[in-house]
C-alpha cells in the first residue's frame, strides 16, 4: 500500500470500501466510524463507502445498527444499502472486508490486489488470513455494540497504518 512519491494527499483522493453481506450492519458502522475518525484527523481527501455481497439495494441500516451508532454519536438514518459491484471495486483504492467470502467476492470483481480482511489489514497484514467480524444481524443490541466496538478499534488501527501515506 504505497502511493507514488509525487502523490499529494491534500489534493488526491484515497477511497476506502468496506464490505459485508447485507450492507445494513457491519460495513455501514465501519463507514460511519471511519468518517467520524477522519473528521477528527482533518483528512478531507479520504472517501469512504460500503457495500454488501448480498445487499438489497436501498435498504436502510438495521435497527440494531441504527441504535448502536446513535449511542456512539453517529447517525445511520440516511444509510441505504448498495450491492457490491465491479464499479464499486474499481472505485476503491482499498477494500476492507468483514469475512473471507466478502474478500473472495471483491477479488472476483477485480479487486484482488486491493482487498484484505479488515482484521488482517488493521494488524499489519495484507491478505485474507485471520478472523472475520461476526455478523450481529438479528441479534440483541449488545451484540451490535460489541461488534461496533471491535470495528471502531480496527478502524483506528487502519488509519494509523495509513497515516504515513495519507496524512496531509
Amino acid at each position: 500500500m504505497n502511493r507514488p512519491a509525487d502523490a499529494n494527499p491534500e489534493t488526491e483522493r484515497f477511497r476506502v470500501l468496506f464490505v459485508c453481506t447485507g450492507n445494513t450492519c457491519r460495513s455501514p458502522m465501519a463507514e460511519a466510524t471511519m468518517y467520524a475518525q477522519l473528521a477528527e484527523l482533518g483528512w478531507r481527501h479520504v472517501e469512504v463507502r460500503s457495500a454488501g455481497t448480498g445487499a438489497w439495494p436501498g435498504s436502510p441500516a438495521s435497527g440494531g445498527a441504527l441504535r448502536t451508532a446513535a449511542s456512539f454519536g453517529l447517525d445511520l438514518s440516511g444509510h441505504r444499502s448498495a450491492r457490491l459491484s465491479a464499479d464499486l471495486v474499481g472505485w476503491a483504492d482499498l477494500i476492507l472486508t468483514m469475512s473471507l467470502s466478502h474478500a473472495e467476492a471483491a477479488s472476483s470483481l477485480g479487486g484482488a490486489e486491493r482487498t484484505a480482511l479488515l482484521t488482517a489489514f488493521a494488524e499489519g497484514g495484507t491478505g485474507t488470513a485471520g478472523p472475520g467480524i461476526p455478523d450481529p444481524f438479528g441479534g440483541e443490541d449488545h451484540r451490535y455494540q460489541e461488534t461496533f466496538l471491535v470495528i471502531r478499534g480496527l478502524v483506528e488501527k487502519v488509519l494509523r497504518r495509513l497515516e504515513p501515506i495519507l496524512a496531509p
